[in-house]
């Protein structure tokens, strides 16, 4: 197969240098293409904005009104050559999709000058054209080495002659921070100002290219960090179209695990799906005319497989969340982690796009800006804390009565904890991936360690012992772990205003339904994770079924609240639910715009702090490290 690879591209350069003959009719006048410097090529990249110039042997006597089109296409654009001249140019046409044929062949960049009355041909000329250049944005914890299957002379792309960039790489500048894995407690940069390095990376690859538009390819938070690009950075587009692997769209609650013991602030609260629903996608809505095309892993369909999102899920990101705003979405069942490795996802679903001729680059309109209602995930107290060598911690986890789904995620700093569950009738459990959805992912740079799953499971107290190994480092380990669950009591939870300026009041509210019923709260504790990475724990006031209570927005910056409210079912049992939200505090005088803070948009983005959404994104080659 990569010798076939190899053949294809040598074979693609060949014809791209290899003019095509041109018939008699065509050959009596002569077709220019001129770039927006006023100058003349034989040469352009796919994408440029040209204005096409025809010109004949001789001035015409009546005025002449001239298509200009590729064989078998409708009219490109028009221009009429006057009583007496000999010549005419068009208006600027974007050349997006010359390079790629109906078919896919490349390289036939073929321009034809018909008559309008009658068709009859009156120039042609075959242009040396290039295809575009493919910039690709990693995720959250990676780096451009997550783009490797991609590059080099054996990469997916250069079998077919497409030149492929990722953001960090070093050819041009411009290095992303979703996180750096040697030091997780560092800030990240937020998504605005890792959209602002993506623009200033496409402006070095036009700039070493010659290339005016480029596709770019990203997976995970990297499909995020390119929306805030082309909505909000990007000012005259030069986006062709942007390719989405596993995408977030909607968050995913998988984030809340890193982000509750404080780690890779505020790229973890800025995953979450409170964040991306309620406060991005209704800021960051504007494509000006980019296609944005997502691909949604869809391997896993059973629920007690999937440890914090609903199914189908790729594991991190759920199928639901890929396609939470308008989009085109192809599924395909391939795992979070392998999307941006897979042979398979680039020859089903990205190939095709980046071939994609003239006629499938339709300028796409804004989506409404409505933002959907939340799916209101329900999760158990959320439980943190260390493990120290040689030691072990045990965690109680109420099930209450009528859950039909609870599902378990475990972060692990280390991931070297053992974990042994005791059922609700005092049973150890031995968990495998058969019947319990036992998953580990043994990688760095995912959301969670190891989760697992239990259909029906008994209500009662469950019981979670986490235990050191041999591969815990002699300072122990921090861990996170949350079980979330489908059936039983909901929690509803809001903030309100989510883009508060400093100083002004957040007004929280809850309650805990089970049916058409409000439940008596016995208790209610929130977290509120601030900017620097403070935690201020507050105990709200109980008003029956109800909580309302206030927060006091400080300095500008993305606060994460963690709400654990407590109740009893009819029986007694006790229930426990929690609410992961988000508020983001505005600059003064910008309550309620999300403005892009911080960052200057230019060369002066080379001040960013380098290293390298969603979870599960690794530097791993093509072996996989993930059992289930």
């Amino acid at each position: 197969m990569k010798a076939l690879r190899i053949l294809l591209g040598l074979w693609v350069a060949l014809l791209t240098l290899t003019p095509l003959p041109l018939s008699a009719s065509a050959a009596a006048g002569r077709i220019d293409a001129i770039r927006r410097d006023g100058s003349t090529s034989p040469r352009f990249t796919d994408g440029d904005l040209l204005r096409l110039r025809v010109t004949l042997p001789e001035a015409v006597t009546l005025p002449l009104a001239v298509d200009f089109a590729r064989p078998g296409n409708p009219s490109l654009a028009s221009c009429t050559i006057e009583t007496g001249q000999a010549a005419c140019e068009t208006s600027p046409v974007s050349s997006l999709g010359w390079y790629w044929d109906a078919a896919g062949d490349p390289g036939r960049a073929t321009i034809e000058a018909r008559r309008q009355d009658s068709g009859d041909v009156l120039a042609g000329t075959v242009f040396d054209a290039s295809p575009r250049p493919v910039v690709m944005v990693h995720g959250f914890a990676s780096s451009w080495e997550a783009w490797t299957t991609y590059l080099g002379p054996d990469g997916y792309l250069a079998a077919y002659g497409i030149p492929g960039f990722a953001v960090g790489d070093g050819r041009v500048p411009g290095k992303l921070n979703t996180g750096d894995l040697a030091q997780p407690t560092e800030t990240t940069n937020t998504l605005l100002e890792n959209a602002a390095v993506v623009g200033e990376y496409i402006a070095g690859v036009k700039r070493l290219t010659g290339a005016e538009m480029v596709d770019l390819v990203a997976h995970s938070m990297g499909g995020l960090i390119s929306r805030a690009y082309i909505g909000r950075v990007m000012t005259e587009r030069d986006v062709a179209q942007l390719i989405m692997l596993g995408s977030p769209m909607a968050g995913t609650d998988c984030a809340n695990l890193p982000a509750a013991l404080g780690l890779y602030l505020p790229a973890t609260l800025e995953l979450r799906p409170s964040y991306v629903r309620s406060i991005f996608n209704g800021q960051v809505t504007e494509r000006r005319g980019v296609a944005f095309h997502a691909l949604a892993g869809v391997p896993i369909l059973e629920g007690f497989k999937s440890p914090c999102t609903d199914v189908p899920t790729d594991l991190a990101v759920s199928l639901s969340s890929v396609t939470a705003i308008p989009l085109d979405a192809v599924r395909l069942p391939i795992l979070h982690m392998e999307l941006n490795l897979s042979a398979q996802a680039f020859d089903e679903f990205v190939l095709p796009l980046l071939q994609a001729p003239a006629a499938s680059f339709v300028a796409q309109p804004d989506p409404s800006s409505a933002i959907p209602p939340a799916e209101e995930v329900q999760f158990s107290r959320l439980f943190k804390g260390h493990v120290d060598d040689g030691a072990s911690t045990e965690l109680t986890i109420p099930i209450d009565p009528g859950i039909s789904l609870a599902s378990f995620a475990l972060y692990d700093t280390s991931r070297s904890l053992q974990v042994a569950v005791t059922g609700a009738s005092g049973r150890t459990i031995e968990l495998d991936s058969e019947h319990n959805g036992l998953v580990v992912v043994d990688d760095p740079e995912a959301l969670f360690y190891l989760g697992y799953g239990f259909q029906d499971p008994k209500p009662g107290l469950w019981r979670v012992r986490l235990t050191s190994t041999a591969s815990t480092p002699p300072g122990g380990a921090d861990y996170a772990l949350a079980a979330r669950f489908a059936g039983g009591a909901e929690l509803i939870a809001t903030i309100d205003p989510l883009l508060p300026s400093g100083g002004k009041p957040v007004r929280l509210a809850a309650h805990l339904r089970l049916g058409s019923q409000d439940l008596a709260l016995h208790s209610a504790v929130a977290s509120v994770q601030r900017p620097d990475g403070s935690i201020d724990t507050l105990t709200l006031e109980v008003d029956g079924s109800q909580i309302e209570a206030e927060v006091r927005a400080g300095p500008a910056g993305l606060y994460g609240v963690d709400l654990l409210v407590t109740a009893s079912a009819s029986d007694g049992a006790l229930i426990e639910r929690s609410a992961f939200l988000a508020f983001e505090v505005q600059p003064e005088g910008k309550e309620g715009f999300l403005p892009l803070v911080g960052i200057g948009v230019g060369v002066g983005l080379a001040l960013l702090a380098a290293a390298g959404v969603i979870g599960i994104q690794h530097r791993r080659k093509r072996d996989s490290r993930t059992s289930r």
